[in-house]
């Protein structure tokens, strides 16, 4: 339940407070297990609900930009590539979650770096499809955006691109 209100930060309170009361009642109304069995896996966040909130963060992105309509015709090709990078980075969770267990540390350190390579490469793609539409942007409009893409301002400190909500289901 936590990684869902986790994922749902970025929304309104009151959709979370609402996701917590409908997975409340089922979550707690479950038996307790044999004190020998180990405690049943419930994966409550699934591909549909990954989906969903990737359709609302879109959908609030929009709204908090508050784009005109000459604005408005330059969103689609942004939307496709955040869309594209999330699905990329859920595609490589999955394959991290069946892959082989690491022989050493620099397996490791390997896996890593291709993830970091694969991420910098989905990051240069939202970057070039976003850049007319920014362009077109106030800079009332660009003011808001960092911080709902889950950006920080740590005073000369690296952004890690995991801390982005595009990126999220590749924490998993």
């Amino acid at each position: 339940m936590t990684r869902i209100l986790a994922r749902l930060s970025g929304l309104a309170p009151m959709a979370a407070l609402a996701v917590t009361a409908l997975l409340a009642g089922p979550v707690l109304a479950q038996t307790t297990p044999a004190a020998d069995a180990p405690p049943p896996v419930v994966d409550l966040y699934t591909e549909a609900d990954a989906q969903a909130v990737l359709d609302a963060r879109l959908i609030a992105l929009k709204t908090v930009i508050g784009l005109t309509p000459d604005q408005a015709r330059l969103w689609d090709p942004v939307e496709a590539a955040i869309r594209q990078a999330a699905k990329n980075g859920a595609a490589r969770a999955a394959a991290r979650a069946t892959a082989e267990p690491a022989t050493d540390f620099l397996v490791v350190l390997e896996r890593l770096a291709d993830a970091e390579a694969a991420r910098a490469q989905d990051l240069k793609t939202v970057i070039a499809a976003a850049k007319p539409l920014v362009a077109a942007l106030t800079p009332e409009q660009k003011r808001r955006v960092p911080g709902f893409l889950g950006m920080s301002d740590r005073a000369g400190q690296p952004q890690p691109t995991l801390e982005l909500w595009i990126f999220e289901d590749e924490q998993e």
